[in-house]
C-alpha cells in the first residue's frame, strides 16, 4: 500500500484507488504536498483541504482539455477529462453528507466523465435500468471479438465506490478482451442512485438485481444463460445474496468477501477495524436511510450471509487479501465453507508474492483483477487467450 500519508488511513485508500483509476504520480504530489497537516485535522477541516487541491487540480486539467479541443486534439483532450473526473470523484467521495457544494462537485465529476468517454472513444455505453418508477444507471462494455451472443458480468459497488471507480480501475476492459462484457451498476445506496434519486441501500440485493436482469434479457446481443453477477467490498455481501436469491445468475464472484457485516460494524463500533471514509457513521446512515444509530444498527443486523450462502447452486469464487485492514480474512473462509451447494467453489487468496493484498486489492488490482476476470471467462464461457 502506498502510504503518502503516515498517520490517515482512510486518505491513503483514496490516493491509492486514484492510482488505481490512472491518477498521474506528478499530478498526485502537486495535490498531496500541501495536505500535509491537514490530514492530521478532524474530518470537517482535512477533507475540505483534500477537496480544495484534487478540485483544483481538476479544474486545471479541464481547462488544459478546452484547449486541446479547440485545436481538435480529441484524443488528448478526452485523456485529461478522464483524469480530471478521476480526481474530482476522489474529493467528492471524503465529503461529509450535506456538506455544501458536494452535489454539485459530484455533477461536475459526471459531466467530465462523460466529457472523457465521448473524446477518447471508449468501449463503455452509459445506460438506464428502470426501477421503482426511478432509474438505476449502469456501464456498458462490450465483449470484444464476439460474434452472436456473448456472456456479461453484472459488477456491484461497495459501500463507497460508484460505477466510475469500478470501470477505471480496469476489469470491465479486462473481461471485454477475453469475449465478456460488463454491466457496472449504481446499485442503492451508491453513485447516481443514492446522490441523484434518493435511493438507499436494502439488505434483499435480490430485488434490484433482479431487474437488473430483466434488462440484461432484453438485449439482443446478451446471452440470457451467461449472466455472471461481482461485487467489491460491501458487494462481498450484496453479490452472494443476489446470486443465492436470483436463479438467473450463472455464477458469481466476490473481490473482497463481507460475510457478516453486522458483525464489522459491531467491531467498528470498539474501534477494531479501518474505516473507509471520513464521517463514517453519518455516511452509513445516509446510505442505509437510517433515522439515527440505532436505527442503523437495526438495519445491520441483516447484513450477512449465513443461511444464505448454502443457497447458492452455481460457481462461485471467493477471493480476499492476506492483508486486508477493513475486514478479517475469517469471513473469506466462513463464505467459502458454507458454498457447500456450488458444483464449483473456489477461495483465492491474494499474497504479497502476487500483490492486491489489502481491502478488495485496492492496493495493486491488476493481478487480482486478471485472476478474476480469467475465471470468470472460464466459467461463461469466454476466452483466456488473444
Amino acid at each position: 500500500m502506498f502510504k503518502y500519508f503516515p498517520t490517515n488511513y482512510v486518505w491513503n485508500l483514496s490516493v491509492n484507488l486514484a492510482i488505481e483509476m490512472g491518477a498521474r504520480m506528478g499530478e498526485i504530489e502537486v495535490m498531496c504536498a500541501p495536505l500535509q497537516e491537514a490530514a492530521k485535522a478532524p474530518d470537517a477541516a482535512g477533507t475540505q483541504a483534500f477537496r480544495e487541491t484534487w478540485s483544483a487540480m481538476a479544474d486545471r486539467l479541464c481547462e488544459l482539455a478546452v484547449e486541446d479541443e479547440a485545436r481538435g486534439r480529441l484524443l488528448s483532450a478526452g485523456e485529461k477529462y478522464n483524469r480530471a473526473a478521476t480526481y474530482y470523484l476522489t474529493g467528492e467521495r471524503l465529503q461529509a453528507h450535506g456538506a455544501p457544494g458536494r452535489v454539485a462537485l459530484y455533477q461536475r465529476f459526471l459531466d467530465a466523465f462523460a466529457k472523457g468517454l465521448r473524446l477518447s472513444g471508449e468501449n463503455c455505453e452509459r445506460v438506464e435500468i428502470p426501477y421503482e418508477g426511478k432509474v438505476l444507471s449502469a456501464l456498458y462494455v462490450r465483449a470484444e471479438g464476439v460474434s452472436g451472443k456473448a456472456p456479461v458480468l453484472v459488477q456491484l459497488n461497495g459501500l463507497d465506490s460508484t460505477k466510475e471507480m469500478k470501470y477505471r480501475v480496469g476489469l470491465p476492459m479486462w473481461l471485454a478482451k477475453r469475449g465478456v462484457s460488463s454491466l457496472v451498476v449504481d446499485q442503492p445506496g451508491t453513485g447516481e442512485a443514492l446522490r441523484l434519486h434518493g435511493l438507499t441501500a436494502r439488505f434483499d440485493s435480490e430485488h434490484w438485481a433482479s431487474r437488473v436482469v430483466d434488462w440484461l434479457e432484453t438485449r439482443d446481443e446478451v446471452d440470457p444463460q451467461r449472466i455472471g453477477c461481482e461485487g467489491v467490498s460491501l458487494g462481498g455481501y450484496y453479490c452472494p445474496r443476489a446470486v443465492a436469491m436470483e436463479p438467473r445468475f450463472a455464477c458469481g464472484v466476490v473481490w473482497g468477501a463481507n460475510h457478516d457485516w453486522r458483525d464489522v460494524q459491531k467491531r467498528r463500533l470498539e474501534k477494531e477495524g479501518s474505516f473507509p471514509v471520513p464521517h463514517y457513521w453519518s455516511h452509513v446512515q445516509w446510505v442505509w436511510g437510517a433515522k439515527d444509530m440505532d436505527d442503523f444498527m437495526r438495519i445491520a443486523e441483516n447484513v450477512h450471509l449465513d443461511g444464505v450462502v448454502e443457497k447458492i447452486r452455481v460457481p462461485f469464487l471467493v477471493t480476499h487479501g492476506e492483508k486486508d485492514s477493513q475486514i478479517p480474512l475469517n469471513w473469506a473462509h466462513r463464505t467459502y465453507e458454507q458454498l457447500v451447494n456450488s458444483p464449483k467453489r473456489e477461495l483465492k487468496v491474494f499474497t504479497d508474492r502476487e500483490g492486491g493484498v489489502q481491502h478488495s486489492s485496492f492496493d495493486n488490482s491488476i493481478n487480482a483483477g486478471h485472476y478474476i476476470a480469467d475465471w470468470v471467462a472460464e466459467t461463461l464461457g469466454g476466452r483466456t487467450s488473444a
